[in-house]
């Protein structure tokens, strides 16, 4: 290992401490998932993210005894959710996206998380979001507009482990250029689900190099593998999100 990937690993290695806080109630979680029911049909996959928030809302807030050990996070965080139908064309984007929850520290995360719908069982054509607290998942936010997003596409199945583990790297602050950082997508379509994170200068070629590489770290992605990043002028451009895109390795 040369001097530079050494220190590169001392470096995430410190930051891994928070991460691991992140995860400490991941079983609790992972339990409350599987009592879960999978989505019935596109057509209600926007009530069904959210119902167990809306049937279960005192789990966001806590309990007395929980907020006495509260661990805050750097950034609150909010997620969201969109659904369309196949063929469906978005006129208003923005009123199309549903705003789940927020939160801002780590028993709030999981108190959030435990009650979204796997990948696996949300339907085609829908997109997970998580955006530091008052930049919306769009890309002419004033936050996102000079920036671009980092791009992984994925085979079926590979998509729910990946998610989460880069959801606990950015909340977690692993990544060197966090305040740089924006927020995260996952797409799932009909053959891949792709996962995207924002960064707000899309025109700082060694700051965005070293968060594809902090990415391909902490999900364990082999150094050949190919990622695709796209600037969001370029995207505004020719209104695409996954096409025409720059190709790394």
């Amino acid at each position: 290992m040369n001097t530079s990937t050494s220190t590169k690993s001392q470096q995430l290695n410190q930051k891994s401490s928070h991460s691991r806080l992140v995860q400490y109630n991941r079983n609790k979680a992972v339990a409350n998932q599987e009592q879960k029911s999978s989505v019935s049909g596109p057509a209600t996959a926007a009530q069904v993210v959210m119902e167990g928030l809306n049937s279960k809302s005192g789990a966001l807030t806590g309990s007395q005894e929980v907020k006495l050990n509260v661990h805050p996070l750097r950034f609150t965080w909010t997620f969201w959710f969109m659904h369309r139908n196949p063929g469906q064309k978005v006129a208003d984007y923005e009123g199309s996206m549903n705003k789940i929850a927020s939160f801002s520290s780590i028993e709030d995360y999981w108190a959030v998380y435990s009650h979204l719908n796997y990948p696996n069982a949300v339907p085609s054509i829908s997109d997970y979001h998580l955006f530091k607290k008052g930049i919306r998942p769009m890309w002419e936010d004033k936050e996102n507009i000079n920036g671009g997003k980092w791009m992984i596409r994925l085979k079926k199945g590979l998509a729910t482990r990946l998610w989460e583990n880069l959801i606990l790297a950015i909340i977690g602050d692993q990544f060197e250029a966090s305040d740089d950082i924006c927020g995260v997508v996952l797409s799932i379509r009909n053959s891949e689900d792709i996962i995207s994170l924002w960064n707000k200068t899309a025109s700082d070629a060694r700051n965005n190099l070293e968060i594809r590489d902090t990415i391909k770290y902490v999900l364990n992605i082999p150094p050949e593998a190919v990622m695709e990043y796209k600037a969001h002028n370029d995207s505004i451009r020719d209104n695409f999100s996954f096409r025409n895109t720059d190709v790394f390795k």
